[in-house]
């Protein structure tokens, strides 16, 4: 029999048990990766990294601070060694006095935020090892940060760059990101004898399975939800469909409705079903509730196939044939538009042309979160530059297609504490399933983009920005910003990182309208938009003067609680004429071809 003094006491029947499961789930799970890495599709390398000039001139810029300053990053240096050797020394001094505690000025940290949720766990301020890992990575995370603020001698574009790229690795870095210095992980492990870690080995190997060996981390339980059943669930037909999109028609929510309909063109990077998650949020159910015949086109989520498709066939195959096909169903000459980002983007140059062809089809036009004029790149500076954009090019000459998990690793390396990190910690190490919640399975629910298109938009609007300079040339004609000239109303939010608000002011300053509302949303790009008034939760803020700075509006602007749909609705309302029986969906000519949202929506992005 053996004792306590001979070693570990045997492992019992069930343990054993246990311990036999798992390892054979292991084998398996192994052969699976190895299987899916093998695999994998690879994309461009520059789209993962700049290209090596950017590091070669911030190299060459410290150099020259460190020969012109040199007691300067001396002091700094010493600085950094101080505070590291104390760390190790309250460590030492933890241990030998025998209790598992710091002392209450090491316990309280160097630059602890309350606010960042990675070191909540009591053991990051109680345990000497774990007290003493975050300390020592806040320390080197300002160390690198005022290293790069040191750097004098880069342009304003090179310097952005840097700090972003410092940014992620930082992120990257963090002691959270890793089994061993994560004490959350450590006490789930044991918690449940390693089940936790296999399910988390479970979960990235399904996450690499679904995405061709990228890694793409789920965000959300995609078996919570299905289409037209609790998310997309607003009653409607689709009325036309042609290979670039499909036309939804609303079912009226009021007996009578404007003659005047409405048309919302939303973004094809994402699937217009965020504006109709669920009934309590859904814009489009909203609308629908004021008195309004409601149209929103799905876009087609483009494969190889359409690798020659420009920003010339959204024009004429979407936003000119989805008006005339309003138009004719409603029979009426005026139809009032909505555009959503890129959308919006759009439907100014469709406006453009519109204003040059003499065609005045529409009585007015919204934008949501819209940018024409790209002076400013804001946070998207690292991937506006030529060597990220030639990487984007060479990849959809390639392959047709920008692929849909390219653009969701972009947009989500602008927040990836709380979109990758945060969400792969929870999945991988604590073994947990993504949560049910609807914003973050549209989030995941991505769209590819037409080789031609994608690179028409960065080269010749966010790289040249030539709609706002010296106009466009498309179909024919030199489109320009200032031909927008129709009654519109603009929507932007407050802290959104996609399209800030100032850009999107400045365009609108810059549009040729005489009748111009602007509104600044409180919250970001999704949140900001997606604010009906029974949540009160988001107020917003506005002002008639459009002349002034964009600082100087915001600072003279009258700030109202509460969401800003019925402020926009009322507006509407005088754009849309009187009222007539509420219309059924379709006609005659427009049988219809399949109930809302549609066939395309269903469509997966390739991976």
């Amino acid at each position: 029999m053996t004792t306590a003094e001979d070693g570990a006491a045997p492992l019992d029947e069930a343990q054993m048990q246990r311990l036999t499961e798992n390892l054979s789930r292991v084998e398996g799970l192994s052969r699976r990766l190895v299987e899916v890495m093998s695999a994998k599709t690879h994309h461009h390398p520059g789209l993962d990294a700049p290209d090596q000039q950017l590091f070669t001139r911030a190299a060459t810029a410290w150099w020259s601070e460190m020969m012109q300053n040199p007691a300067q990053i001396w002091e700094k240096q010493i600085e950094y060694w101080s505070e590291s050797v104390r760390h190790f020394a309250e460590l030492q001094r933890a241990l030998v006095s025998g209790q598992l505690a710091m002392p209450d000025e090491a316990a309280a940290g160097d630059n602890d935020d309350p606010s960042d949720r990675r070191f909540s766990n009591p053991l990051w301020d109680t345990h000497p090892y774990f007290n003493m890992i975050k300390r020592q990575y806040l320390t080197n995370a300002r160390a690198i940060q005022e290293a790069v603020e040191q750097i004098e001698e880069l342009d304003p574009t090179d310097r952005r760059r840097l700090g972003y790229f410092a940014d992620q690795i930082i992120d990257m870095m963090a002691p959270t990101n890793f089994l061993a210095t994560n004490p959350d992980a450590l006490e789930r492990a044991v918690a449940t004898d390693g089940e936790s870690l296999i399910s988390g080995l479970e979960n990235l190997v399904a996450d690499l399975e679904a995405n061709d060996g990228e890694l793409v981390v789920r965000l959300a339980d995609e078996s919570a939800f299905e289409l037209g059943g609790n998310v997309a669930t607003s009653p409607g037909d689709v009325v036309f469909r042609n290979h670039m999109m499909e036309l939804i028609q609303y079912k009226p929510a009021t007996e009578t409705v404007h003659e005047t309909p409405l048309l919302i063109f939303p973004p094809w990077i994402n699937k217009f079903y965020i504006l109709d998650l669920k009934a309590q949020n859904s814009l489009i159910r909203w609308i629908t509730e004021q008195g309004h015949t409601l149209f929103v086109v799905s876009w087609i989520n483009p494969d190889a196939s359409y690798g020659d498709v420009g920003l010339e066939n959204y024009i004429e195959d979407g936003y000119l044939t989805a008006l005339r096909e309003v138009k004719a169903i409603c029979d009426v000459d005026r139809v009032n538009v909505i555009g959503y980002c890129i959308g919006g983007t759009t439907l100014a140059l469709t406006l453009s042309l519109l204003k040059q062809r003499g065609d005045t089809s529409i009585r007015s036009a919204t934008f949501f979160t819209t940018l024409t004029d790209f002076t400013e790149h804001g946070e998207f500076t690292p991937f506006l530059t030529n060597d990220f954009v030639d990487a984007i090019e060479a990849e959809s000459e390639k392959r047709g297609i920008l692929r849909s998990y390219i653009l969701s690793r972009t947009f989500s390396f602008l927040r990836s504490r709380d979109l990758i990190y945060t969400p792969a910690v929870r999945s991988y190490m604590l073994g947990e399933t993504p949560p049910a919640f609807d914003l973050l399975y549209w989030n995941g629910d991505g769209t590819n983009l037409p080789g031609r298109m994608a690179v028409q938009y960065l080269r010749a609007l966010c790289q040249r920005n030539e709609f706002a300079r010296d106009g466009y040339d498309l179909l024919g004609h030199r489109l320009h910003v200032s031909d927008v000239d129709v009654p519109l109303c603009a929507v932007a939010c407050e802290s959104d990182h996609i399209a800030a608000w100032k850009d999107s002011y400045r365009g609108v300053q810059m549009m040729g309208a005489k009748d111009k509302t602007f509104i600044v949303s409180q919250s970001g790009h999704i949140a900001g938009i997606v604010n009906p008034p029974t949540k009160k939760k988001y107020g917003h803020y506005t002002k008639a003067d459009l002349t002034p700075a964009a600082d100087d509006w915001f600072k003279a602007a009258r700030f109202y609680n509460g969401s800003w749909w019925p402020r926009w609705g009322k507006w509407l309302a005088k754009h849309a004429g009187r009222q007539i029986p509420a219309r059924e969906t379709g006609d005659s000519k427009h049988p219809r071809l399949a109930p809302a949202p549609g066939t395309y929506v269903r469509v997966r992005a390739s991976s």
